[in-house]
């Protein structure tokens, strides 16, 4: 008996020992700095804690998020050497202690706090939900940040309502994207911007009133509207105070908002609030076809530089995707 209790601890010492030497491909920062500063090589396979699962990544959106950790605008409380990502579609490999939502082989997609770009990842077991049945890794890999900053902000801290009115600006990006659709799911009249090349998809996602930037000025079209969502950049939030009516509100992703503006025009900019992760309600949009994800561009995990470089355009055209792996080992 004793010799085979032995023999267990052993092979169980072994299987530890292997596990925590077992290496994976991955996208590894060194040193803050430019897309050129993303090396592709070997790392350590991470091992999921209590509460976690390890998922291996089939699928990983780049946000613009991810370009600014890789400059090291997060500060000093960001750790060397790191692997960027934050969006991941996968299957569940592995669960660690404590986590009882999923099941080894389960498809699933969501955020983790950093390590996308990589064959596995860890996540916490809250911030992953089943991937949708009519989505793709590629697809779904594209919706967790960007279509969870966009119900943040329009549901959770707007509380977006039928019959209100809406600007989005920045309307074909990753948030703006999401944005039109999950506000004309809720009933509102969505007015959106965009370059003359994304008017057709501005249309697609179902805006309203589709402006293009280009030629026309968004507060010549645009009066009185109960939300303003702000995904392009400093230069039109600065221009975004007067178009929203009295006790509306002003929620911008590109920066805090000017409080003397906002106490002149009588308006509103909370931060985002965050109650829970949304993806099972998007899950159910998704399935039901009333949302939909734009992915333009997919790569191999070794072209991350190239997709940071298109992604530090900020004028992306929807999500631009990593292809890590295929579904089938």
């Amino acid at each position: 008996m004793k010799t085979k209790l032995t023999f267990v601890i052993t092979l169980f010492v072994i299987a530890t020992a292997l596990a925590q030497s077992a290496k994976m491909k991955a996208i590894v920062v060194h040193q803050f700095g430019g897309p050129e500063v993303l090396q592709y090589e070997d790392a350590p396979r991470p091992q999921p804690k209590e509460n976690e699962i390890l998922v291996r990544v089939i699928a990983a959106g780049v946000n613009p998020v991810d370009t600014y950790e890789r400059a090291g605008k997060f500060g000093p409380s960001a750790t060397l050497p790191l692997i960027p990502g934050r969006d991941i579609a996968g299957i569940v490999e592995e669960i660690g202690t404590g986590a009882t939502k999923f099941k080894k082989g389960d498809a699933v997609y969501g955020n983790v706090r950093s390590g996308g770009y990589a064959e596995f990842a860890v996540a916490a077991e809250k911030d992953v939900a089943l991937k949708p049945n009519v989505l793709d890794f590629v697809h779904a890999a594209a919706v967790p940040v960007a279509a969870r900053t966009a119900w943040y902000a329009l549901v959770d801290t707007a509380h977006l309502a039928g019959g209100q009115t809406v600007l989005i600006q920045g309307g074909s990006g990753g948030v703006g994207s999401f944005a039109i659709q999950i506000a004309k799911v809720r009933g509102a009249k969505v007015f959106a911007t965009a370059s003359t090349a994304n008017q057709d998809l501005l249309k697609e996602l179902g805006a309203d009133v589709a402006i293009d930037y280009t030629k026309q000025k968004f507060e010549d079209v645009v009066k009185d509207v109960d939300v303003v969502l702000e995904a392009a950049g400093q230069e039109t939030l600065e221009r975004s105070y007067p178009v929203v009516k009295k006790g509306g509100f002003l929620i911008s992703i590109v920066g805090p908002a000017d409080k003397t503006k906002l106490q002149q025009y009588g308006i509103q900019s909370p931060p985002l609030a965050i109650s829970g992760s949304p993806l099972p309600e998007l899950t159910k949009l998704f399935d039901a076809k009333k949302i939909k994800v734009v992915v333009t561009q997919t790569l191999r995990l070794d072209e991350a530089q190239k997709a940071h470089e298109q992604v530090g355009t900020h004028h992306t055209r929807g999500k631009i995707v990593l292809k890590i792996a295929d579904e089938k080992k």
